[in-house]
């Protein structure tokens, strides 16, 4: 890591398990504040919130939340604080969105998960810090940052494909969307400094986006 870990990370991971936790115990909060397109459409739009904070399963939970340790303290560093709670909420509510506009029509669809919001924090490291590497558990060699982050998108697109469980994986596309516009928007320079990797990345949010476009069809 950076620094020491960021203590609005912190919050947020605690957030995060804390809620789930009382979402896998408590089938009424999870109804209540899970992404539901007949209930967002009666104007319940906390739930584009609320449903980034809850998870299907303890491995979904795991998932993300390691993702997110991974990476949080690289876009803190880079861009502070503040600007990472816009870029983490940004990406969240952008993916949300934009999973309400392709199930509009659908309205027993429902999701949980702070995948959008994880993405766009991945998608921002990688695009701030395109060299970095991870240690992770049981591998003793450093994993690069980029192979970390194909394989959580191959695990999107996969995802999105099978679309058979209550992940909501077209979340991630609109994160990977909001986490780079955000990152752009706060250092620009990126633009030149990380050209492969916004290349790799756009063109993975293409493939998502042409997945997302084939299932909706």
């Amino acid at each position: 890591m950076l620094e020491t870990f960021p203590l609005v990370g912190a919050i947020i991971l605690i957030i995060n398990i804390l809620s789930s936790v009382v979402g896998f115990r408590d089938k009424r909060f999870f109804e209540n504040y899970s992404f539901e397109i007949d209930k967002i459409r009666k104007g319940e739009y906390y739930r584009l919130i609320t449903s980034g904070f809850l998870h299907v399963n303890t491995t979904h939970l795991i998932f993300n939340m390691i993702t997110l340790y991974f990476f949080v303290s690289f876009v803190t560093y880079s861009l502070g604080g503040i600007s990472f709670l816009i870029l983490y909420f940004a990406s969240l509510i952008i993916g949300n969105l934009l999973t309400l506009m392709i199930h509009f029509n659908q309205p027993n669809y429902s999701a949980v998960g702070a995948s959008g919001a994880v993405t766009g924090v991945l998608f921002s490291s990688l695009l701030l810090f395109p060299s970095i590497e991870l240690m992770i558990f049981f591998i003793p060699i450093p994993i690069p940052g980029y192979i970390f982050g194909i394989g959580y998108i191959l695990y999107t697109l996969y995802g999105i494909g099978a679309q058979n469980d209550n992940i909501g994986h077209s979340a991630h596309f609109g994160g990977a969307i909001g986490g780079v516009i955000l990152t752009l928007f706060y250092d620009f320079k990126v633009l030149y400094n990380s050209k492969l990797m916004l290349s790799i990345l756009c063109v993975t949010t293409l493939i998502a986006g042409f997945l997302l476009y084939i299932k909706r069809k």
